[in-house]
Parts: C-alpha cells; structure tokens; sequence
C-alpha cells in the first residue's frame, strides 16, 4: 500500500504542512497541492464542497505529493466511509466532545476487529495499491477536532481512545465556547491557555497535535510552539486577500 508519508514526518519530528481547501474546484485543489504542501484537507463541512467534486478534488490532489485528506460535515460514519472509499488518507473530524465521539469516529475509519469500516474501497484501492486491506488500518490518519469546551473538558479521555491517531484544534470555534470572539491566534488569554493544554496533552502522549492558522506566519508560530501540522490559511481567504493586495497596487 501507498505509504502516508505524515507518519514518517510525525516520527521524524518534521512539521506537517497542510493545505485548506473550501473552494468546490479540482483545477484550484490540483495547483495549490503542487506547491510544497504535505497534505491537503478537503474541508466538507464549511467548504462549498459537495461528494462529486470532492472525488474530483481527491483526484486532482492525488496527482500531487500531497496526501489527500477530508474534513467531512461532522461524526457521519457512512460519509466518513464513503471518504475514505473514495481515496482519502485522513480524516479531520469536527466537534468531536466525548471519548464515545472519537470510539465511534476512530470505528468508522478502521476495518475489523479494530473498527466497522465497511470494505468497498473503490477508489481507495486504485490510490492506495491492491493491497490495501492489509494496511489501510495502519496508514490511515484519525483526527479528532477539538473545538468545543465539552471537548476540552473531555480531552483526557478522548486522547485515551485506541486508535486515534491525533487532535486537530478548531480555534474559532473553541473561541466562540470560551465565550471569546473567534480569533485564529490570541497571545494570551483563556483560548491561549485551552490551546496549549490541548497542544500539550497531545504531545506528551506521543500523537500528532495539529491547528488550523490564518496565515503563514501564524502557522509558524504554532511549529515553534511545537504543534506537529499546520494548515497556514484556507484557499478562499488567502485567495481574497492576493486579489485584494493585486486591486490595491494596480490603483496605486
């Protein structure tokens, strides 16, 4: 099988640099992979994404050296599946906020006895190798979002779960339940603290600690701070500030 190179940056202690991607074009997921990404998230929840085009998306990135990922809309096992079918090497889960959520999350992407993962990996097989039953357990990334202070307050026991592979932290939405506003990268502060608890807790125990960041210089920081993969802004974002900065220097 195809080897996930993100468990050998994990083991290797080299930061993990992933791409967002929300706009529904293959054309747009393909040129973005190129560029030096590690991995690249097809973002089904918030995205403009629907199954169709994300097999395209999962394709074009395919053509990359970019591991290709999908957030999906939530803890959906059959969508999870049905992901993971279609040649996904990762999944990034929202909202997960009890040790059941990520049972059932690390359950939905693992072929028994480990999981139910039901077998009918059409296009998996054809970007993995034929012999992807026997090591898609393995290869197969499992994160899980926290972004909720269920979640928080839950950590310990969620990073107990057998076969969850890591934590992927939402700040907006662990702003927004610590009663802030959403901010990608407060300095200090209850969201800061919560943050690093998560980075931390994460960390010690040997898995992969991850963020979503606004920009480059932000994700940076996070690999200074020691998270393990990054995601340095979405396409939509870094695409509308380019056009903005181009509209601004042609009326200058």
């Amino acid at each position: 099988m195809r080897p996930n190179t993100l468990r050998r940056l994990k083991a290797e202690g080299k930061p993990i640099v992933n791409a967002w991607l929300s706009i529904g074009a293959p054309y747009a997921a393909e040129a973005i992979a190129h560029q030096g990404f590690d991995a690249a998230t097809i973002d089904c929840q918030h995205g403009m994404i629907g199954f169709d085009t994300a097999i395209a998306m999962l394709q074009a990135v395919s053509s990359t050296p970019a591991i290709p990922m999908v957030r999906p809309s939530g803890l959906a096992p059959a969508e999870i599946m049905r992901f993971l079918d279609a040649g996904s090497y990762g999944v990034i889960c929202p909202m997960i906020s009890t040790a059941d959520d990520a049972a059932r999350l690390v359950a939905a992407c693992r072929y028994p006895p480990k999981g139910v993962r039901s077998f009918g990996p059409a296009r998996g097989m054809l970007y993995g190798g034929a012999d992807y039953l026997d090591h898609a357990n393995d290869e197969i990334l499992v994160l899980a979002m926290i972004e909720t202070r269920e979640g928080l307050d839950n950590l310990d026991t969620i990073l107990d779960v057998e076969g969850l592979d890591g934590i992927y932290v939402g700040p907006n939405d662990l702003g927004l339940a610590l009663g802030h506003r959403p901010l990608n990268e407060p300095e200090d502060g209850p969201v800061a603290e919560a943050i690093e608890h998560v980075r931390a807790a994460t960390n010690v125990r040997g898995l992969i600690s991850g963020i979503f960041c606004s920009n480059g210089t932000a994700a940076a920081m996070r690999v200074a701070q020691g998270f393990d993969l990054v995601t340095p802004g979405n396409d939509a974002a870094l695409l509308r500030a380019t056009m903005a900065d181009a509209v601004k220097a042609t009326r200058r």
